[in-house]
């Protein structure tokens, strides 16, 4: 448990060696990336995985709450390890909070990895899909067919996420990424990145793939493009996604 200003942040921690933080998806708890995080460990890293607020052990404040005040529960838990600057790998939802700590504590980013980031500017369409989708309130046939459309590739089996979102998680974080505005978030500063995408993720259709290289260059941005996964890939292709990470922290310099 680490505390903060306003806070108690629970953190599952496993493995020894350079500090990589996986932060999850809108409205999920950080116990997806299981596989995920034991592949990474294994591989001599030391995995840390905050819960969100209102998930676990993690309690605090719960309105008004900005990216801004998210990356500072991060930015606590990174500096309670100890152990210098870290890599920061949000998937989906979590991509945000991981950009925005990376503006406001660049001296504790290392590098950010965006795991189904979606494009500068998402179709409105799609994103319509992903409200539907995560929303627990919605008929089940209804978040079904749009967690196809989104979340999962073509024969990639969706019904275990018509559980496990958190209405009020949810909320607080839907507020947290709409209250902030881009601009102060989407640079991640002047971090490394690694944007790890989906071949099948709407949020990112062939159009976007290259957007960040074009925007901030091949220097700065490495792609990956993970086959047979759409926007839930930590849990469709867990294994590729976690070599992927392993791959590239390995190379930083």
């Amino acid at each position: 448990m680490i505390r903060t200003d306003d806070a108690s942040i629970e953190v599952i921690s496993e493995g020894t060696g350079p500090v990589i933080v996986l932060l999850p998806s809108l409205g999920r708890d950080s116990e997806e990336f299981d596989p995920v995080a034991e592949r990474i460990a294994a591989a001599g890293f030391r995995v840390l995985r905050p819960q969100p607020r209102g998930y676990g052990g993690s309690v605090g404040r719960m309105t008004a709450l900005s990216l801004h005040s998210l990356a500072k529960d991060l930015a606590a838990v990174i500096q309670h390890e100890d152990s210098g600057p870290a890599i920061l790998a949000g998937h989906a939802f979590g991509h945000f909070v991981a950009k925005m700590t990376a503006v406001d504590f660049p001296q504790l980013t290392r590098a950010v990895i965006l795991i189904g980031a979606a494009q500068k500017t998402p179709d409105p369409e799609v994103k319509k899909s992903v409200e539907i989708a995560t929303d627990p309130t919605q008929p089940e046939a209804e978040r079904l067919k749009h967690l196809k459309l989104v979340f999962f590739a073509p024969g990639n089996d969706p019904t275990p996420w018509l559980s496990g979102f958190h209405t009020e998680v949810r909320g607080v974080e839907i507020f947290a990424r709409d209250s902030t505005p881009q601009a102060e978030y989407w640079s991640a500063g002047t971090a490394p990145i690694l944007d790890i995408q989906g071949a099948d993720d709407p949020y990112r259709p062939l159009a976007s793939r290259d957007e960040l290289v074009k925007e901030f260059g091949a220097k700065r941005v490495k792609t990956v493009l993970v086959p047979h996964a759409a926007h839930a890939l930590i849990v469709e292709q867990p294994r590729a996604v976690a070599d992927a990470i392993i791959s590239y922290a390995r190379a930083l310099k």
